[in-house]
């Protein structure tokens, strides 16, 4: 049996969405229909994900390397992403909506549409729900290295790694405590490489458009089992934890 606990959740809980072409394959349907599933598990993991206290819910949902796909591919999910963007996922669970990403490279009709529906949530302060779209950690992190130097009137040695934080496309939310991979791969994919530096990782052997709430809960729970760190040793961890008690 599944047990977590609740005054446990992970603040912050992001996911690589990984699975959905081959899970349409697979049942002989176009990749097509597998990320049109896969938006209904969006909608699942998001309502529980609010249910249970998590404050911020970060998914990845087009790499800056998913714009080599075919075309035909493209073009369906930037309107799948349109199509996606109901007010009833946002409004019904009072789930503010925010994307990081290169969103010059999006489609005009899409940018709009994720800008009004940033808009219209911007007060909603349940969870925020925040959309990976045409992003990669390495394009964030070049165009962090950017800024600052655009910035000017700084010198290198002043140049902190709170410095690199407040410049990145996440400043505004707290790093991960939580990334879970879904689809069976086992690697990271150029996601949220400097966020997740002290992040547990989850992998899954489930592709996303089956993933459900029990199998959030078995990665919570995995998360809760585990003796997060920071570069400290066993002894100090446990040392530290008698002394908050």
């Amino acid at each position: 049996m599944i047990h977590i606990d609740k005054t446990r959740i992970p603040q912050h809980i992001a996911i690589i969405m990984d699975g959905n072409g081959r899970w349409a394959t697979e049942k002989g349907l176009a990749r097509n229909m597998g990320h049109q599933a896969g938006v209904e598990t969006v909608r699942r993991i998001t309502s529980e994900c609010v249910r249970l206290g998590v404050k911020y819910l970060t998914l990845y949902t087009f790499s800056t390397e998913n714009w080599n796909r075919p075309a035909d591919e493209v073009a369906a999910l930037m309107g799948l992403v349109l199509s996606s963007l109901e007010d009833e996922i946002f409004m019904k669970n009072n789930v503010r909506f925010r994307v990081i990403g290169d969103m010059n490279r999006l489609p005009e009709q899409v940018r709009q549409k994720l800008q009004d529906t940033m808009d219209h949530t911007a007060k909603n302060d349940a969870m925020t729900m925040v959309v990976a779209l045409s992003y990669s950690s390495r394009w964030e992190i070049t165009k962090a290295v950017r800024d600052i130097v655009e910035a000017g009137n700084i010198r290198p040695e002043d140049i902190t790694e709170e410095t690199v934080s407040q410049h990145l496309a996440t400043n505004f939310m707290p790093d991960p405590e939580l990334l879970i991979r879904t689809g069976g791969e086992l690697r990271i994919s150029n996601y949220l490489l400097w966020q997740i530096a002290y992040s547990e990782l989850y992998f899954c052997d489930t592709y996303w458009p089956d993933f459900n709430e029990e199998d959030l809960h078995k990665a919570i729970e995995s998360y809760q089992n585990r003796q997060r760190r920071f570069g400290k040793t066993e002894a100090q961890v446990e040392e530290e934890m008698k002394d908050e008690k």
